[in-house]
Parts: structure tokens; sequence; C-alpha cells
């Protein structure tokens, strides 16, 4: 069991650094199911939706006059 707890919290360090929140919080929940609490880890929560945001842009040439 501790074997899967480290794994969990090298997977949950890796995901901090590249900043996936949602993976982050799935970890957490996974490390709550096992029945490790930490005070820096945050309580899991039920339910938390973020809105996925486009952020891609599309760019386009300047247009050549005839």
């Amino acid at each position: 069991m501790s074997k899967m707890i480290d794994a969990l919290l090298a997977e949950r360090a890796g995901y901090e650094r590249r900043g996936l929140k949602d993976r982050v919080k799935a970890v957490d929940a996974a490390l709550h199911e096992l029945g490790f609490d930490h005070k820096y880890m945050p309580e899991v929560e039920v339910a938390s939706v973020e809105p996925v945001v486009e952020t891609a842009v599309l760019k386009r040439g300047k247009k050549k006059k005839a």
C-alpha cells in the first residue's frame, strides 16, 4: 500500500508542475480513498466543474490588394 501511495504522490507532483488541475484532483481523490491525508493536500470536493475555455486563435494573413 505504501508503494501505491508513493507512486500517486509522484504522479501528483508531476501533474502539479505541468498545471493539470483536473488530474491533480483525480489523484487527490485516489489518495483519499486509500486513507492518505496530508496537511498540504486540499479536501476532496464532491463536484467541481471548471468551464473549458477555447484559447486557440486562428491567425489570418493580410488581404492583398489586387
